[in-house]
């Protein structure tokens, strides 16, 4: 089983910006109920399907298997809810950690949102200049959510 222990921030400034090319993403969630969701990925050529369970202290666990690519494009278009979530991410290592920035597209055009994954959950780290807020605790910036209720349609932003 795998296990994901992330923690999710804003960005305080543009300073991140060139330290990747990134690599457009398109997913969308088949199921997005609290405590597991079931989403459906393209990262460019490549095809994802990861279930995630409920989180217990920080850790979540998630299963993710590469599929092929048509199935994951045709899963997006005929069975995901809707709107579908598009991102690039970049990704950034500092001071011995990736840091992964996602710039939001469509529907929820204008959200910046960095996050790390820890291989535990008090793991001490250091965050890069450009990390503004945590924003862990707030389900709204999780992507499911914002696949649900999209950045666009938030009035407190």
């Amino acid at each position: 089983m795998g296990v994901e222990i992330e923690k999710k921030f804003l960005l305080a400034n543009d300073a991140w910006r060139g330290l990747d090319a990134g690599k457009m993403y398109r997913q969308g969630y088949l199921n997005s109920a609290k405590g597991r969701t079931v989403r459906v990925r393209t990262v460019e050529d490549r095809g994802y399907l990861t279930i995630k369970g409920p989180a217990v202290g920080g850790i979540r666990p998630e299963y993710e298997y590469e599929i092929p690519l048509a199935d994951a494009v045709t899963m997006l278009q005929t069975l995901c809810l809707r709107p579908p979530i598009e991102k690039r991410r970049y990704r950034i290592g500092f001071q011995g950690f990736v840091w992964e920035v996602d710039e939001f597209f469509g529907d929820n055009q204008g959200l910046v949102l960095a996050e790390i994954e820890l291989p535990a959950p008090d793991q001490p780290f250091a965050k890069p200049p450009w990390i503004g807020r945590e924003v862990t605790s707030d389900p709204r910036y999780a992507n499911a959510a914002l696949s649900r209720r999209p950045y666009r349609l938030w009035n407190d932003k």
